[in-house]
């Protein structure tokens, strides 16, 4: 489901048919223009790092968290273990490192077929704080990628401020 939705939102078409699970992580780097609404000016760069589920790479996530802007955690609704699981993702790539929890974006990510209830998911605390979203891309693709064109535009908003937070206590 993660890679699926990394070459989505990337626009990728590698791999797009053949399931083979990330070792490791596996960077994206694409180019969106006019992300702020507006004609003018440059677009962004982003890089989606597509990180393996595997708990085998934990010796990894440290060096894979430096330096974050944000953190999309994918998660299947229909496996229990994932709702453990994504507590797990969350205390690690979003309570330990400095991110704000508007950094944050869960996606309960229903694949083909599944009919997934979009309605009925109760998620324990902290957890129920985070912003939510259902993806499927078989119905809504767009509804999806409109979703984390959000995502992405309220992260260059909390870089922006950031930064412009910083200057302002150089000048002072």
């Amino acid at each position: 489901g993660k890679t699926v939705l990394a070459n989505f939102v990337s626009e990728s078409t590698e791999g797009i048919c053949s399931y083979s699970p990330t070792q490791g992580v596996r960077i994206l780097e694409y180019e969106k223009p006019n992300l702020n609404g507006s004609s003018k000016g440059a677009g962004c760069r982003f890089e989606l790092w597509d990180c393996s589920g595997d708990q085998k790479f934990e010796t990894c996530w440290p060096a894979l968290m430096k330096d974050s802007h944000g953190v999309i955690i994918i998660f299947n609704p229909e496996l229990p273990s994932h709702l453990k699981e994504i507590e797990m993702w969350y205390s690690c790539f979003v309570q330990q490192q400095p991110l704000l929890d508007s950094q944050c974006l869960l996606v309960a990510h229903h694949k083909p077929g599944s009919g997934g209830d979009t309605e009925n998911l109760s998620l324990a605390y902290p957890l129920n704080k985070l912003k939510l979203i259902h993806s499927n891309l078989e119905e809504d693709p767009e509804d999806v990628r409109m979703e984390f064109i959000k995502y992405f535009r309220s992260i260059i908003t909390i870089i922006n401020e950031s930064r412009e937070r910083e200057e302002m206590s150089i000048i002072l």
